[in-house]
């Protein structure tokens, strides 16, 4: 399934929090409800709704209740807005960069 092209027809994207779900709904500027189950989910979690572009949803299993509050933050214009400029911020060149980090440190060690 191509993220990118779904998370840019939706309203919100509502998911686990996994790092490449957050960054593909964040690059396609779509509000975010993020429900953490393990690990770095719960960061990614906490990180969307820092910037203010959606949702965490507490700790524990949704409930129809929780997914309607969170939503409704998720949905407010301000989210939405901040969301949608996110998406420009996001880079998408990350393997590169590392890569080249990674150069320049093997070159300066063999130097």
């Amino acid at each position: 399934m191509n993220q990118q092209a779904l998370f840019r027809r939706v309203a919100a994207v509502v998911h686990h929090g996994g790092a490449g779900t957050t960054t593909a709904a964040a690059r396609a500027g779509a509000p975010q409800v993020v429900i953490p189950q393990h690990f770095d989910q719960h960061y990614w979690a906490r990180r969307v709704g820092d910037l203010g572009a959606g949702a965490a949803h507490p700790p524990g299993a949704p409930t129809t209740g929780s997914l309607t509050e969170a939503l409704g933050r998720a949905l407010q214009p301000d989210v939405a807005a901040r969301a949608g400029s996110l998406a420009g911020a996001v880079r998408t060149d990350g393997a590169e960069a590392a890569a080249r980090l990674l150069v320049a440190a093997g070159s300066r060690s063999s130097s």
